[in-house]
């Protein structure tokens, strides 16, 4: 369990600084975590059914300006660890990665409060030229601070066992419980509902329908109906880039 432990709070780690030192590459997406925590734990079909739910629920938390949003990504790596080693459906690791999001929302906000504070510190070090020290207040120590973050949670949760989360999780009232549960259940339709205000329009509207009454009247997975569209994606794609390749050969010989 040590070592099972140590990597997990490594991916947690990887993950956080993807977007800060990295770019983006998306790792820290709770869909993408979830299934590197079901390859270190043995159970990958786990860790996607997890992190696909998990995914709907943060497309519903918006990161407006400086506001921390519930912090999805520890929330998805430990409530991932605790289906898999415990045995849970998908359903009870929801119900234990928002409160957890929520705790990961505290330390961030924590964090943040702390990296302010040291940026006066980096300021007063570059008005007296030590520049070195102010590079290590950016580029050494806030990497550092985050990577704590999320190492320590993370390996502390898994390291002792299940049992602690789930000592944590039974401590919780039985009303906040089936209100999580609730919003667990909400959150994803309001994520899609957030998704299809950004992407739906009059041309995409029926594919839509189509994936839409191809899952209720098929009888198809959703891994069926996924292979369906990326193959018709893929014919209709063809055939837009061929019209649009004859009407630039058109274009080139009227010039």
């Amino acid at each position: 369990m040590l070592l099972k432990s140590v990597l997990l709070g490594f991916i947690g780690v990887f993950c956080i600084l993807d977007s800060r030192l990295l770019g983006r590459l998306n790792f820290e997406r709770p869909l993408i975590v979830s299934t590197l925590v079901g390859i270190v734990l043995g159970d990958m079909q786990k860790g996607l059914m997890v992190g696909a739910s998990l995914e709907l629920i943060s497309l519903g938390l918006v990161n407006i300006g400086a506001a921390a949003p519930p912090d999805m990504n520890m929330g998805s790596i430990i409530a991932t660890a605790f289906a898999i080693l415990s045995n849970t459906d998908a359903e009870t690791a929801l119900t234990i990665a928002i409160p957890i999001a929520i705790l990961g929302q505290m330390i961030g906000i924590l964090l943040r409060t702390i990296l302010s504070n040291l940026t006066h510190t980096a300021d007063s070090l570059i008005e007296k030229g030590e520049y070195k020290k102010a590079y290590r207040v950016h580029i050494v120590l806030g990497p550092i601070l985050y990577s704590l973050m999320y190492f320590i949670p993370i390996f502390l949760a898994i390291y002792f066992g299940t049992d602690l989360v789930k000592s944590i999780v039974d401590t919780i009232p039985e009303w906040l419980t089936s209100g999580l549960t609730l919003a667990s259940k909400i959150l994803p339709a309001y994520g899609f509902a957030l998704l299809l205000n950004t992407m739906l329009s009059t041309k995409m509207l029926p594919f839509l329908l189509i994936g839409f009454f191809a899952t209720a009247y098929s009888g198809l997975s959703v891994t069926g109906i996924a292979i369906f569209a990326c193959t018709l994606a893929f014919i209709l794609s063809e055939f837009k880039f061929k019209k649009n390749k004859q009407e630039d050969e058109l274009d080139a010989l009227d010039l």
